[in-house]
């Protein structure tokens, strides 16, 4: 039997918005997925201390509070930094384009916008992550 991709779903920043997130770890844990959801308010320092330790095969950055080009990078620094290559990040929110572009460019696999179907996402994953 094959294994169960990991993802954590986290919510950096001060974003108190949280219905997507918990929307799209129950679309996950529903395709079989298993889904460490960190809650909110969660620093870029403890997303990536949360992938290390749940030995994530993704990560999935849920923000919509416009700090994502300051917030994203720290967390992509930081699996770098801790030598944490192989994991997946992905990122769901009110992106505007250019900053998309950018993230990706920075090493972002992913960027989901408002209205983007569960079932993309969970292929997208599907398709990327190896198990």
């Amino acid at each position: 039997m094959a294994r169960k991709i990991r993802v954590v779903i986290a919510k950096p920043g001060l974003d108190g918005h949280d219905r997507g997130a918990k929307i799209i770890a129950r679309a996950l844990r529903d395709a079989g997925m298993e889904v460490i959801y960190t809650g909110l308010h969660q620093t870029p320092e403890q997303i990536v201390e949360t992938a290390i330790q749940e030995d994530a095969d993704a990560v999935g950055i849920s923000i919509l509070s416009g700090a994502h080009m300051t917030l994203v990078p720290r967390i992509l620094d930081g699996l770098r930094e801790n030598e944490v290559d192989d994991v997946l990040v992905v990122v769901g929110g009110t992106i505007p384009a250019d900053d998309a572009r950018e993230l990706k460019e920075r090493g972002v696999a992913e960027v989901f916008t408002p209205g983007a179907p569960t079932s993309e996402i969970v292929e997208f994953l599907k398709e990327r992550v190896p198990v």
